[in-house]
C-alpha cells in the first residue's frame, strides 16, 4: 500500500501518531522546465516539500518526483500551505552550485500573496530580524537581541476592496519570513492559520501565498535561466 493513502487504522497500537496528521494533496506535480541538470516544478498547496518525521507523514514533492527522477535532491524548500515554482538538481554538481547560489543570495524569487486591507505604500521593504519562538513552536517571532536579518521587499499589484494582493520579494530566506513580515506589517496574508487574526483566517480557504518566479545561473551552462509560475487566485 502507498503509505500516502494510509490512515489512523493502518497504524499498529504500538505506534505513537503523529501530532499533525499532514494532508495529502493529490494535485499533480507540474513539469515547468526540465534538462539533464534540473527540474521547475509548480508545487500543489498541501504538499510537504520533505518527508515528515512520522511515518504518516512522509508524502512529499522529493518523494514523488523521485519515483520518475531517482536523483532529484531538494536544495530549498516551500511551506507546506504555500504553492509555486521550485527548483530541484538532478545531481551532485547541480546540487552544489544551486545550494551555493541560495547561500550567496543570488537567486531572484518573486511570491505573490493576497492580504488583509488596504496597504497604502505602492512599495516598500520591511527589515525585522527573525528568530524561532521556542515556545510556541514551529512559530517563529521578531526579536531584535536574537533575531537573524530578514528582508523582505514588497510593491501593491492591486487594491481589491477589503484586500490587497501584493509581490513580495523576500532578499533573505528566514522561515516564516513572508507570513510573518506581512504579519508585522499591519496586513496578514489571507489564510494564514500561523500568524494571521481570525477575520483575516476566515477570508480565504486556503493560505494566499504562491511562489510565482524563480531565476538563477544555470549551473552547466551558465545562462541565466528564470521561469514564471502564475499564482491561480
Amino acid at each position: 500500500m502507498h503509505w500516502a493513502r494510509q490512515t489512523a487504522e493502518d497504524v499498529s497500537s504500538e505506534d505513537e501518531l503523529p501530532p499533525y496528521l499532514v494532508p495529502h494533496s493529490q494535485e499533480p506535480i507540474r513539469i515547468l522546465y526540465a534538462d539533464a541538470d534540473l527540474l521547475l516544478v509548480r508545487k500543489p498547496h498541501l504538499l510537504l516539500s520533505v518527508p515528515g518525521r512520522h511515518p504518516l507523514n512522509r508524502d512529499c514533492l522529493i518523494s514523488r518526483l523521485q519515483q520518475d527522477y531517482p536523483q532529484a535532491s531538494m536544495v530549498h524548500r516551500l511551506d507546506l500551505d504555500t504553492s509555486g515554482i521550485m527548483v530541484i538538481p538532478l545531481n551532485r554538481a547541480c546540487h552544489a552550485h544551486l545550494s551555493r547560489q541560495f547561500q550567496e543570495r543570488l537567486v531572484y524569487k518573486r511570491y505573490e500573496a493576497v492580504v488583509w486591507g488596504v496597504v497604502e505604500p505602492d512599495r516598500g521593504e520591511i527589515s525585522l530580524p527573525i528568530a524561532s519562538d521556542w515556545e510556541r513552536r514551529p512559530l517563529q517571532k521578531i526579536c531584535f537581541e536574537t533575531g537573524r536579518e530578514a528582508v523582505t521587499w514588497f510593491e501593491v499589484i492591486a487594491r481589491e476592496g477589503d484586500r490587497t494582493r501584493l509581490q513580495l520579494m523576500p532578499q533573505t530566506g528566514r522561515s516564516h519570513q513572508l507570513r510573518i513580515h506581512c504579519r508585522e506589517l499591519g496586513h496578514p496574508i489571507l489564510g494564514c492559520d500561523m500568524y494571521a487574526h481570525e477575520a483575516a483566517l476566515a477570508m480565504a480557504p486556503r493560505l494566499l501565498l504562491h511562489a510565482t518566479e524563480l531565476g538563477f545561473t544555470h549551473p552547466t551552462t551558465g545562462d541565466w535561466l528564470q521561469e514564471a509560475c502564475p499564482a491561480d487566485f
